[in-house]
């Protein structure tokens, strides 16, 4: 007798291009099937539904560490590109020149010299500072760089940008989260930065099969900036029946996926059963997420907001205003971070389900842009992203429905003039 054939997962994106999510899977159907589950986002079948809405397998085997320090993601990363012996693929919407762009390009560079193959893309509208002689070099220096988009060659797809941040190292270790490539994270040379500059953003480092699918992602960018597909072999499904974290991918463009991850954000709140809690950097959520937030909140989920109150973009800000009054009144409690800009995307739920990935709650996100997010089943990453969820509530202010209601009439104005516009933000 033959011996058994061990199941591999072929390297396809999954929601597939063009899938039309089912009924009962989109918006407040959805929140309805995941509220029935017994224990929540601990019953055996949240993961199932997940998988439903997704069309893509939960990859365990993982290990997860969690960075809130660009100084301490930057390390990381930049250890990992030093210890690369096979490939390293990088995605960020902005790659800056500055003094962190050029301590990732002189790694990256003595990697290629060492025989490492190095693939990068950025997006051109969101690295359009950076100069055409960084980008020369990196050529120079053996590197394989695109950009994604280029504002003249592909002025008919302006619009739709690769808003990712991956870094893929030997298909073994994986980095995303928040994180561009830039100073404003704090310096890679070890100089402190003036109080206030230094940017408050999540990032995530995942050893383990979850790097593989990353890869796919990292593909699907690299080809649509026009290189040459990656030699992604099959992964051995056994290698994701390890014990560790569970992982799903969230990953979407423009015609793909970004139902399904909209669809499961609202899954993992109507599965909630104690606490929601979300940080983000440009909220301009939408009167549906309106709705599956308060509704969480009325039926006792303790659903709190983290929201900028530094911004680099102050309209996106004002935008995200223009919801607070009715997300009050059903009971979701929303702080404002005071130090520095906030740039975080993220949520953990429960202490159990943490995302953390690049998508903000905007219509840009769900619309417009390629994003990444994994959703992780881990008690200890959850706990982990619940202590920096605490410790950034101390340095926030609480917005009191009381408070609000007392402002000017031209805030007010002001904040419904910029929801009108949050489409074009």
């Amino acid at each position: 007798m033959s011996p058994r054939r061990s199941r591999r997962l072929r390297p396809i994106l999954r929601p597939f291009l063009g899938r039309r999510l089912p009924a009962d899977l989109r918006g407040q159907r959805v929140v309805r099937l995941a509220q029935k589950l017994p224990a929540g986002v601990h019953d055996p079948g949240f993961e199932t539904l997940l998988r439903r809405i997704d069309g893509a397998p939960f990859l365990g085997g993982n290990e997860v560490e969690v960075y809130t320090r660009g100084e301490d993601a930057f390390a990381a990363m930049r250890a990992a590109v030093r210890a690369a012996q096979r490939e390293i693929l990088l995605e960020s919407y902005i790659y800056k020149d500055d003094t962190t762009g050029h301590a990732f390009l002189e790694d990256l560079a003595a990697a290629a010299a060492r025989g490492v193959r190095v693939q990068v893309v950025a997006d051109a509208l969101g690295s359009l500072s950076t100069s055409d002689a960084f980008w020369h070099e990196m050529e120079l220096c053996g590197i394989e760089s695109r950009l994604y988009h280029p504002l003249i060659k592909k002025l008919w797809y302006h619009p739709f940008r690769d808003h990712r941040k991956i870094l893929v190292v030997d298909r073994h270790v994986a980095f995303t989260g928040g994180m561009n490539i830039g100073e404003e994270y704090g310096s890679t040379l070890g100089l402190q930065m003036k109080p206030g500059t230094t940017w408050r953003d999540t990032h995530l480092r995942v050893l383990g099969p979850t790097a593989w699918e990353m890869a796919v992602v990292f593909e699907e960018s690299w080809t649509g900036a026009e290189g040459a597909p990656l030699d992604l072999p099959s992964l051995d499904m056994a290698r994701t029946e390890a014990p560790g974290a569970r992982i799903l991918v969230l990953d979407s463009k423009p015609n793909r996926g970004q139902a399904e991850s909209a669809a499961a954000l609202a899954a993992i709140v109507g599965a909630a059963r104690k606490s929601v809690w979300i940080t983000n950097a440009y909220f301009a959520p939408g009167w549906a997420a309106v709705r599956i937030l308060g509704q969480a909140a009325r039926r006792g989920v303790d659903v709190r907001l983290l929201l900028p109150g530094l911004s680099d973009v102050p309209l996106a800000r004002h935008a995200g205003h223009g919801y607070f009054s009715r997300l009050l009144r059903r009971g979701v409690r929303i702080f404002e971070y005071q130090p520095s800009i906030l740039h975080a995307k993220c949520m953990v739920a429960d202490g159990r389900v943490s995302v953390v990935g690049s998508s903000n709650l905007d219509f840009r996100s769900f619309v417009f842009n390629a994003e990444c997010d994994l959703v992780v089943l881990c008690d200890t990453t959850a706990r982990r992203m619940e202590e920096a969820f605490a410790e950034d509530m101390k340095h926030a202010v609480e917005i009191r429905r009381s408070d609000w209601k007392r402002r000017t009439t031209l805030h007010r104005a002001g904040d419904t003039v910029a929801r009108w516009l949050a489409p074009l933000l």
